[in-house]
């Protein structure tokens, strides 16, 4: 089990995703925005824009939006984007370590929301650095159940994966941020498909959990994730196969 929010990014939030959705979709067009603004708007010059939009279309997002979200980002349409990028720390019951990644256009605003969800959920802002330390940038791939574990290991190996894990519908390939791109394409090249490939905080030292302590560390999450200055969510949580059948039985 991986140390940041892949669990509550997976099977947890399937069961909210239906009511979720228009927030979801919001999100995923500031992530296509603001690669088009730092990369341009051709995809096969800006992988990270090609991941983004990858990703919405995954989801569901509308091709028209993500076109004019390309737009807007890269100038195209005349109109400009400016988001800040803050990370907040955090914990939550049982010691969680949060990193609460915001892309917004008002600071205050993104600061009193992430408080306020803290303080409603039983969690408490950390002073920076607390919790930043014991978390990496990593790149993260998803990749859907259908390959085998030594099946996606020899599509990476020359790619400088650096592991592969199980999760719940698949597994997660962790690679260095540099070596993301090459990673991706080679699962592609193998005919693998990917639900998502990002770069993401990925926490060296975990915190096992009960599943009662792992339900109110969701129900943080999602009171963070409901607002819209909210991109991310990363913890320290592992979670055991027992934990985790125990949270299928509640959906």
């Amino acid at each position: 089990m991986s140390g940041h929010s892949k669990w509550a990014t997976t099977k947890h939030k399937k069961a909210v995703i239906d009511q979720r959705r228009a927030k979801s979709f919001a999100k995923l067009i500031k992530n296509i925005e603001v690669a088009a603004k730092l990369g341009g708007a051709d995809l096969a010059g800006n992988p990270t824009l090609y991941d983004a939009v990858q990703k919405a279309k995954k989801t569901s997002v509308p091709n028209d939006n993500i076109d004019r979200a390309i737009k807007r980002g890269a100038g195209i349409s005349g109109e400009s984007v400016d988001y800040a990028s803050i990370v907040y720390e955090g914990y939550a019951h049982g010691g969680v370590a949060l990193l609460i990644e915001c892309l917004t256009d008002n600071k205050n605003r993104a600061a009193a929301e992430v408080r306020t969800a803290l303080s409603r959920s039983g969690g408490t802002l950390a002073d920076p650095g607390s919790v930043a330390y014991n978390f990496t940038r990593k790149g993260v791939i998803v990749v859907s159940e259908g390959p085998s574990e030594d099946d996606i290991l020899a599509a990476v190996l020359d790619t400088g994966a650096e592991e592969v894990e199980a999760i719940p519908d698949g597994f997660q390939v962790i690679t260095e941020p540099s070596d993301l791109v090459a990673t991706r394409s080679a699962l592609q090249s193998a005919g693998f498909d990917y639900e998502s490939a990002d770069v993401e905080f990925v926490a060296a030292v975990k915190v096992d959990a009960d599943a009662e302590t792992a339900r109110k560390v969701f129900r943080l999450i999602d009171a963070l994730e409901d607002s819209d200055d909210v991109q991310n969510v990363y913890t320290n949580l592992d979670l055991s196969p027992e934990v985790q059948a125990e949270l299928e039985e509640d959906e």
